[in-house]
């Protein structure tokens, strides 16, 4: 028999009255509670996830506390245990804080003492089984979903289309904001595919000049122009027999443009400066974020090009659509980055997991994985939450510290972040915030901000 994951305290004292005591208050408090007589067989009922925690008398028949601490952190060496005892003398305590219990209390001790016990402890196990979780998530993954991360429907819904496409010869078009993984989508396309063993080769066409773009693309023959002393092998040509990822293909020239489309649909190059047309076995993935729909009704982007390119069309989400991926790519890069720089993984504490959903990730996954590398590298995790349209924004801040100074420091930087939205009234800042305008006042002054920091001068209210 296990213990019901509802049960939120196990509270273990063979004196009945005290048992009895005890139990009232946490219940009082809320907290759904099993109280036992005895320690005996109880490791054996929980499971390691179990998401509650052990209070526990020391002074027992049978199994004592320190002993059942022992036998509870050889299953889970994470979950909180809280000790009380009458005989709290100081090698005693010593001796419960050295085992890894997470609390000490001496009876008789105030009610609010042990509910502030309880309360933190599950605040940390819960932190504990959230990290946990996440970890399980990343190391159990297959080959796509170890490349795109991501449990939000947006991201199963995506690999489900990589997994169909890349069995087929279709070209595929990318459209994705800046930093989304065009690239990586690109890859797994080619090495998902039969092409796998051939060559990948990526070209950025917004990073070539006009000058040069024809003859990287195409290649040529030699004195096909001035300084043409060889002949050069375009990257079509370079790509023959596996992939060529073409990103940023709305930066192409009109007249580059006609040339793909001809290679698209015959299959050929043909160098500059030479006579001979030679044959392809290619796949062409081009990537974009722009609409070219959009591009071509304004004549910036050919509208037959278009439609040859827009058969296979895979839209990557950006971040700010995929929810909690945040928190499992986030804990990824960072563990990644720790290993590579030979250094312990630090865990997500709440605070940077509130940030972290709230954040609009304009840089999207780009920005987060630099953010991943400092934070593994023990450097203060700071974002900048401007909009990806440009509107206003701040920079908000969490830094390490305990749960009450963490979650001090965040409920500074939201009302931070919504002060610089440049509200016209203290009632228009509330209600953004969800709190009585009393009440913001009073956080207001706490903090040290002022409704002058929005910008709009003046509140046009007061308290009521």
């Amino acid at each position: 028999m296990t213990i019901d994951n509802r049960i939120q305290v196990v509270l273990i004292d063979d004196d009945p009255h005290l048992r009895q005591a005890l139990s009232q208050t946490l219940d009082l408090a809320g907290l759904k509670i099993l109280p036992l007589a005895e320690a005996k067989g109880l490791a054996g009922q929980l499971e390691r996830d179990w998401p509650g925690v052990v209070v526990s008398d020391i002074r027992m028949p049978g199994m004592d506390g320190l002993e059942l601490l022992t036998e509870l952190h050889a299953q889970d060496p994470e979950l909180p245990v809280l000790l009380i005892t009458g005989h709290g003398d100081v090698p005693l305590a010593v001796q419960a804080m050295r085992a890894g219990a997470y609390d000490f209390l001496e009876k008789p001790f105030a009610s609010d003492a042990l509910l502030d016990s309880v309360h933190r402890a599950l605040d940390l196990r819960r932190l504990v089984l959230d990290n946990r979780s996440l970890r399980l998530a990343l190391s159990d993954r297959n080959e796509l979903s170890a490349r795109l991360v991501g449990q939000s429907a947006p991201m199963l819904r995506l690999r489900e289309q990589i997994g169909a496409l890349a069995a087929t010869k279709a070209d595929v078009l990318i459209l994705g904001e800046t930093g989304a993984g065009k690239e990586v989508v690109a890859r797994a396309l080619h090495d998902l595919s039969s092409r796998r063993n051939g060559p990948f080769v990526a070209i950025n066409a917004g990073a070539l000049a006009e000058s040069v773009v024809e003859s990287e693309l195409f290649g040529h023959e030699p004195g096909a122009f001035t300084g043409a002393q060889k002949r050069r092998i375009g990257k079509f040509e370079f790509a023959n027999g596996g992939t060529l990822f073409l990103d940023e293909i709305e930066s192409m020239s009109l007249d580059v443009q006609v040339k793909l489309l001809r290679l698209l649909q015959e299959r050929v190059v043909e160098r500059l400066g030479g006579n001979q047309l030679i044959p392809l076995d290619i796949r062409i993935i081009a990537a974009t974020k722009e609409d070219l729909r959009q591009s071509a009704d304004q004549g910036r982007f050919r509208a037959d090009l278009y439609y040859r390119l827009n058969v296979a069309p895979l839209r990557i989400p950006p971040l700010r659509e995929r929810g909690e991926d945040a928190l499992m790519l986030f804990q990824h890069f960072a563990d990644e980055a720790s290993a590579r720089h030979g250094l312990p993984p630090h865990e997500l504490q709440p605070g940077h997991r509130a940030l972290l959903l709230r954040h609009t990730w304009p840089g999207n996954v780009r920005e987060l994985q630099n953010a991943a590398e400092r934070f593994a590298l023990g450097l203060e995790l700071a974002l900048d939450n401007s909009a990806p349209d440009g509107g206003v924004g701040t920079m908000i801040e969490v830094v390490s510290g305990g749960l009450s100074e963490q979650v001090e420091n965040f409920e500074k930087s939201l009302i931070a972040a919504e002060l610089a939205r440049s509200h016209s009234s203290v009632r228009s800042l509330a209600e953004a915030l969800g709190i009585p305008r009393k009440t913001l006042h009073d956080k207001l002054r706490k903090h040290g901000l002022n409704f002058a920091d929005s910008g709009a001068g003046n509140p046009t209210d007061d308290i009521d």
